[in-house]
């Protein structure tokens, strides 16, 4: 018994070309050189605007606005005779999140250009980078001003004593966060003591870093008493007080992301735990915690209020962290801002201070380049 016929559908021809498909190009294939074209045009004239106004004695600022709001206006026209109000709308979307990260970039790049141009002169002159400020005066700067002597004092001291004090921030901060992350990940998942941890230590990301230095300070004025209480050590706790809740939260995230089937795999072959996490867990999160660890280092590396209270001011070299003030490049900087060798001839200290805010933007923008070729050298490998 044959199945019975089926109705066989009408054939529909295709639709002729028509508006809308013109405004589903626009909208689903906004890159095509086609679709481009107005919005290259309107931002041409957006520019050329701003540049007018700019010239014709208006405030920068106020004339950047009235150019981003005039190229949103424009757009908006242009692609709503093109495709209708969709099509508009998307475009006008697209040109408020390109001005947004405009916005968001201008500061730095305004910070960048400000620290190059007032503190590249001293910054990068050797004799600034090997000299140190023992026994230098107002009077040098008031001869170097009237042009009777050369320019004096540098920062060495201070570079020695970031990369000493922070250093030993270092190795205080990370064994304590990567021990905590370990113990919150693998051994206390889930129970009060890891609540009560994570607590804690979201509690100690918001502590203000001058609370920090206090800290430190009055535990080695415990210690040490009130004379002695100031030394790099104490600088290094209250940086590590800083850095310890990045350290765990950090490595922490770093740890959950490892997959449970390499634990698993790991201990059904009769690993104990400690060498699943020493020889599994460790070396497969190796790139986010090196890049952690290195990224919470460059965020204690510039801080000042916390150095200032523990440990002071020193105008000397010093390489012993037990003994004594030592200075940093945050701390000489805003004692050479603040307070300049010579209040009748600032600019040789405040030439100082930004070469010292160079060298210091310098080495947190080194820390994150390193970071991001630790992250990629010890990356997964994949492929065969």
């Amino acid at each position: 018994m044959s199945a019975p016929l089926r109705p066989v559908p009408p054939v529909v021809p295709p639709p002729p070309p028509s508006r809308l498909r013109d405004v589903e190009g626009l909208v689903l294939s906004p890159l095509r050189p086609t679709t481009r074209r107005p919005a290259v045009v309107v931002g041409s004239l957006s520019v050329l605007l701003t540049v007018g106004l700019w010239l014709g004695d208006l405030h920068p600022g106020a004339a950047v606005a009235a150019g981003a709001l005039t190229h949103l206006v424009l757009l908006y026209a242009v692609y709503r005779v093109l495709g209708g109000h969709r099509v508009a709308v998307d475009h006008v979307m697209r040109a408020l999140v390109h001005l947004a990260f405009g916005l968001a970039l201008l500061p730095l790049v305004s910070l960048l250009w400000t620290v190059l141009t007032l503190g590249g002169g001293r910054g990068f002159d050797p004799q600034f980078l090997w000299q140190t400020m023992n026994g230098v005066t107002g009077l040098h700067d008031q001869a170097y001003a009237e042009g009777r002597g050369d320019f004096v004092g540098g920062a060495f001291h201070a570079i020695v004593g970031t990369l000493v004090i922070t250093g030993l921030a270092t190795l205080i901060s990370v064994p304590v966060g990567l021990f905590t992350a370990i113990y919150l990940v693998e051994y206390a998942a889930g129970n009060r003591l890891s609540s009560a941890v994570r607590f804690l230590v979201d509690v100690m990301t918001g502590i203000p870093s001058i609370v920090a230095g206090l800290f430190a300070f009055a535990l080695f004025a415990q210690i040490f008493g009130l004379r002695d209480a100031k030394m790099g050590l104490a600088g290094a706790v209250a940086l590590s007080v800083l850095m310890i809740p990045t350290v765990v939260r950090n490595s922490e995230e770093m740890l959950r992301i490892v997959p449970n089937e390499l634990r698993e795999a790991s201990l059904a072959l009769g690993v104990p735990k400690w060498r699943t996490i020493a020889r599994i867990v460790l070396p497969t999160a190796a790139s986010g915690l090196a890049s952690g660890i290195t990224l919470a280092v460059a965020r204690v590396i510039g801080e000042t209020a916390p150095l200032l209270v523990a440990v002071g001011y020193a105008r000397a070299l010093s390489w012993n962290p037990f003994e004594g003030p030592m200075n940093t490049l945050a701390v000489y900087a805003y004692f050479m801002f603040t307070k300049p060798l010579s209040p009748a001839v600032r600019e040789p200290s405040l030439e100082r201070a930004w070469a010292a805010a160079l060298l210091l933007v310098l080495i947190v923008v080194a820390l994150n380049l390193f970071a991001r070729l630790i992250a990629r050298l010890f990356a997964p490998k994949t492929g065969r």
